[in-house]
């Protein structure tokens, strides 16, 4: 009864935010040059002539100052009217146009981003915060943060987000790399996240109670279902990746060192790579980082690529597996002709 009673507070809270949408929009649509009465207004949001009645009512409670221009037949909004915007601060506007900027970078350009909300702030603002805007637009970027290209996969993103702040399932045809064949799943959504190079989906699939990671990317098709999704109100995202590298979470968890070279101990340090990492300056210059990871698949391979720069101090497991993918790799440059 209790979980009825939140789905249908969201619900009434989506509906209560969608005609607030809809009141901006005719805010937005009588602000500009073009030739609005209530017809094209009905048109521009599909619905009733009666309901823009309604949001105009909305508009004159709340003071703004529109009339009815005979001579153009459209609505129009005095000229020296502007709604008020919030006293920001410089700081607060160089962190909206800083989100702006991170939000445009390939691999986070998943939407539209906050450039429209920067947009409209810079227009309805004093000529410093404009100024502020522009210089930060200008002076601020971002580049190669190496994610996964989501730039085919946008749609498939934003069904994901809505189905999930409207609380309904999801369908899709999903191609795993570690499946042979591609397959349709129903997925109750839980999160969305973003986790070192890629953005997932939580959520278990129809038929099953445990939740699993489904990598954005690798659906080929994604649309949203009337069912409602069954999510459980103690879910908690941390706890379920507990110590896990990246997304993947083994079965066994291991106490890690690992120790690195003094030409690179700064460099390594300069990241957080886990949120349990700890570390150990020696005399001799050198660096010991320890982790609690759950599971060695993931881990290994960041190992790797520190190669000739980092010593396995523990787990043994860990020791074995890092010589051996090492001894496979010398292996396989050593041969000739096809892999």
């Amino acid at each position: 009864m209790l979980l009825a009673q939140k789905r249908n507070d969201s619900d009434r809270r989506l509906r209560q935010a969608g005609r607030l949408a809809d009141i901006f929009r005719i805010l937005q649509r009588i602000q500009s040059r073009g030739r609005w009465n209530a017809k094209a207004l009905a048109e521009e949001l599909e619905c009733t002539e009666r309901t823009v009645y309604r949001y105009l009512k909305v508009l004159e409670f709340a003071g703004v100052p529109f009339y009815f221009d005979s001579g153009t037949e459209s609505y129009k909004v005095r000229d020296d009217f502007k709604f008020p915007v919030v006293n920001l601060t410089e700081d607060e506007v160089l962190g909206q146009a800083l989100s702006t900027a991170i939000s445009k970078a390939p691999g986070l350009n998943i939407g539209s981003g906050s450039a429209p909300a920067t947009r409209k702030l810079a227009a309805a603002s004093s000529e410093i915060v404009q100024q502020v805007i522009y210089d930060a637009a200008r002076l601020i970027e971002v580049f190669d943060l190496k994610l996964a290209d989501h730039s085919k996969h946008e749609e498939a993103i934003r069904t994901a987000q809505f189905a999930l702040l409207q609380g309904k399932r999801v369908t899709g045809i999903y191609q795993s790399p570690y499946e042979p064949k591609s397959a349709k799943l129903v997925i109750h959504p839980y999160r969305i996240c973003l986790i070192k190079q890629a953005w997932y989906v939580i959520g278990h699939m129809s038929g099953e109670t445990e939740p699993k990671t489904f990598r954005l990317a690798r659906f080929r098709t994604l649309r949203s279902l009337d069912a409602v999704a069954n999510v459980p109100e103690d879910f908690d995202l941390r706890g379920y990746f507990g110590n896990a590298w990246a997304v993947y979470r083994g079965d066994q968890s291991y106490d890690i060192e690992l120790r690195f070279t003094a030409d690179s101990a700064g460099i390594v340090q300069e990241t957080t790579w886990h949120h349990t990492q700890k570390a150990k300056t020696h005399k001799d210059g050198t660096v010991t980082l320890s982790f609690t990871v759950d599971g060695l698949s993931e881990i290994i391979h960041w190992i790797l690529s520190w190669s000739g720069r980092v010593r396995v101090q523990k787990p043994d497991e860990l020791k074995v597996l890092y010589i051996k993918t090492l001894e496979d790799a010398v292996q396989m440059n050593s041969e000739t002709g096809p892999l």
